[in-house]
């Protein structure tokens, strides 16, 4: 499990490797294979696996149990859900398939588009945003055609109900409207990095407002999320600090720079 975070090599019976925890410059994090546990001789944080994914990855226990069911094909038997919650579940994971399908969509209209090549990554290559960055963060655009993304996902068979919920779509007499129309886009990420919304910048000055963001659903609520906390997570845990700015380009920008401990409320 861990050799899939952090690079091991054998010592004897065991395995060592810098600890993800903290910064050091000598190796003290050691990994016993026959016993399952680790344990960091620099800082004391040990345990097993489950302990290693709810520390470097910042899951609760049920999150660390499915995270590595799903990644060793464990079948896992979970209690029954009520009518209600059953709804209520599947109307979360219909959300998070939009928004990573939307996510695609405007990462592709980026790269692959004129329009989007030279709106887009000109207005992110002025920001002196590498190509790494780029992709690292996912940043996208969304073409400056009222409907494309709309027109695209309900060609592709997604369900208007969760465009709208998303915020992704705005319907209006049985028209939709692409909410984040001529827009640079910025996926907003959980802690886990699912898609929770997306943030939309936009460069005309007729624009009412200059940046967008979603609304609130069953999967984004601002109160509850900092932008910029996927890629900032083990930076906080080992620095025990943070700092928070003011916007998507100033995390992505600090980011770049080597300060990795930075989100943006």
């Amino acid at each position: 499990v861990i050799t899939s975070f952090i690079q091991l090599k054998k010592r004897g019976a065991n395995f060592i490797g810098f600890c993800p925890f903290h910064d050091e410059k000598t190796p003290s994090f050691s990994v016993s294979p026959t016993k399952g546990i680790y344990k960091c001789f620099g800082c004391g944080k040990g345990g097993n696996s489950v302990s290693f994914i709810m520390e470097h990855e910042h899951y609760s226990y049920p999150e660390a149990l499915k995270f590595l069911a799903e990644k060793y094909n464990i079948e896992v038997l979970e209690r029954e859900l009520t009518p209600e919650q059953n709804i209520r579940a599947n109307d979360r994971d219909s959300l998070y398939v939009i928004t990573s399908f939307a996510n695609k969509f405007f990462q592709d209209s980026l790269w692959n588009t004129e329009e989007g090549k030279t709106i887009g990554l000109s207005y992110f290559m002025e920001r002196k945003f590498s190509d790494e960055t780029i992709i690292k963060f996912q940043l996208g655009y969304n073409p400056n055609i009222k409907d494309v993304f709309s027109k695209y996902s309900l060609k592709s068979s997604y369900k208007a109900k969760y465009m709208i919920e998303a915020g992704l779509s705005i319907f209006n007499n049985n028209t939709a409207i692409d909410r984040f129309k001529g827009r640079m886009i910025f996926p907003i990420h959980s802690f886990s990095g699912r898609i929770l919304g997306f943030g939309g910048r936009s460069l005309k000055t007729d624009k009412k407002a200059k940046y967008i963001n979603s609304p609130e659903s069953l999967i984004y609520i601002k109160s509850k999320i900092l932008y910029g906390i996927y890629f900032a997570k083990q930076d906080i845990s080992k620095q025990n600090n943070c700092y928070v700015v003011e916007g998507y380009t100033d995390v992505i920008s600090l980011h770049q720079a080597g300060i990795k401990n930075v989100v943006s409320s």
